[in-house]
């Protein structure tokens, strides 16, 4: 236990009557990607969280699944009644359909679809686009200014595009792995889909940008996204310390190569707080608060590369004053000395904490199955043009009828496609 979980969600939700300036909008509110339209042809995560970024500022997401083989997140982590729940985080905003690309009848359908789309997002393995003749030369050619996005785990080309590819590679390929975990322990992977989180941020940049360059040049492009390079942009200067100096960062657990005090500590009454001092000042605040002000006259405590050379004298003394005080008081003697620190959270924490509420970091959903889910809200906070969800995702192919109908087609051609199996 590390703090107040109350059994009620509605204890942990945002005061109605307060709202921060800039915080996200209302779901009646527009959204500053209104009038965009984006078709997700993507499954699992970073092709179809992107889009999903999309949708919560304001552009229309129209998901496109098989009509046999649903999005495999629908069935991924812990669900209700039988509803997969990941779904309705990343189902949100989308309208969803269904279409079987590779039918005669559902690459027309794409192709009508493609014409009066901005945005198409896809994961296929390269070459499968392609082999439907839905290759870039044919959207392109029912659509000049498309934007076609193309997440892979490996990219377009090279000795690896044509492997499968997930997240969990390139957090192993990236150098993730290598450096994460304890020094004697083995590499170690996250408990959650990291690498695709960050490349669907990544890809939503890139569709911006793209879609910025064709109000410059009046027509639209292919973003190749490849898993494996945004986790490797994350990581920081790795390259530039090997390719300089030979330089290897190793496994050092919640410690830093750079800093110290970096690391975790036990309080009294059990909970675990995260102390860093990547400023000299914070440092010294922090060996001040502890009782051993003497640390700081050493000439090693002077630099970060220092201290952490004595990251284990440093630790004793910290950990060992943290030890001494429960967690509140630990908290309160950080705050009044100005030095960094946080609790450990797990999410019923999350959903507890009053910087959250103040926020509106987690927002009430309205849902056709499951009445109201509780999320995260849109990513961040636009004094204008607020984004917002109106919606959690949908059941599978429920707007199929209604987005056929949009595109000019009659009752009888939607049944046809139907009986062929495209839709």
């Amino acid at each position: 236990m590390t703090g107040p979980h109350p059994a009620d969600p509605a204890a942990a939700r945002p005061r109605p009557d307060a709202p921060a300036p800039g915080s996200p909008g209302s779901p009646g509110s527009p959204g500053p990607l209104a009038g965009l339209r984006v078709l997700d042809l993507a499954t699992l995560f970073a092709g179809p969280l992107a889009a999903t970024m999309l949708g919560d500022f304001g552009a229309e997401v129209i998901k496109v699944e098989h009509p046999r083989r649903p999005d495999p997140a629908r069935g991924h982590g812990p669900a209700k009644d039988g509803i997969g729940l990941w779904w309705k985080l990343l189902g949100r905003n989308k309208k969803t359909i269904t279409l079987d690309l590779s039918t005669p009848g559902g690459r027309e359908v794409l192709l009508r679809l493609a014409a009066e789309t901005d945005v198409i997002i896809e994961n296929f393995r390269p070459g499968t686009l392609e082999k439907w003749d839905l290759a870039w030369t044919e959207l392109a050619a029912v659509n000049p200014r498309l934007v076609l996005a193309r997440v892979t785990g490996f990219g377009q080309f090279g000795p690896y595009a044509h492997r499968p590819g997930f997240g969990t590679l390139a957090e192993a390929m990236s150098g993730f792995a290598a450096i994460t975990g304890q020094p004697d322990g083995p590499p170690t992977l996250p408990p959650f889909g990291l690498a695709d989180s960050i490349a669907a941020l990544a890809t939503s940049y890139a569709v911006m940008a793209a879609l910025r360059g064709r109000e410059t040049t009046g027509r639209g492009q292919v973003v190749d996204m490849a898993i494996i390079e945004p986790m490797l942009t994350v990581l920081g200067p790795q390259p530039l310390w090997y390719d300089q100096l030979g330089y290897v960062q190793e496994r050092t657990g919640n410690r830093s190569a750079n800093n110290a005090p970096r690391n975790t500590y036990r309080t009294a009454d059990g909970s675990w707080v995260a102390v860093s001092t990547s400023a000299q000042s914070i440092a010294e605040r922090v060996l001040r608060l502890v009782g051993r002000p003497e640390l700081i006259d050493e000439p090693w405590f002077a630099t970060g590369a220092g201290r952490a050379r004595h990251a284990e004298e440093l630790d004793t003394a910290v950990g060992d004053w943290i030890a001494r005080h429960d967690r509140a008081e630990v908290l309160a003697g950080f705050e009044k000395a100005e030095a960094a620190i946080a609790p450990v959270y797990d999410i019923r924490d999350v959903m507890a904490d009053e910087q959250y509420q103040a926020l509106g970091s987690l927002t009430d959903v309205p849902d056709d199955e499951l009445g109201t889910v509780r999320m995260q809200n849109v990513l961040f906070r636009l004094s204008e043009t607020p984004g917002a969800i109106h919606w959690a995702g949908r059941a599978h192919g429920a707007d199929t009828d209604e987005v056929l109908t949009g595109l000019g087609m009659t009752g009888p051609e939607i049944a046809g496609l139907r009986a062929a199996g495209a839709l």
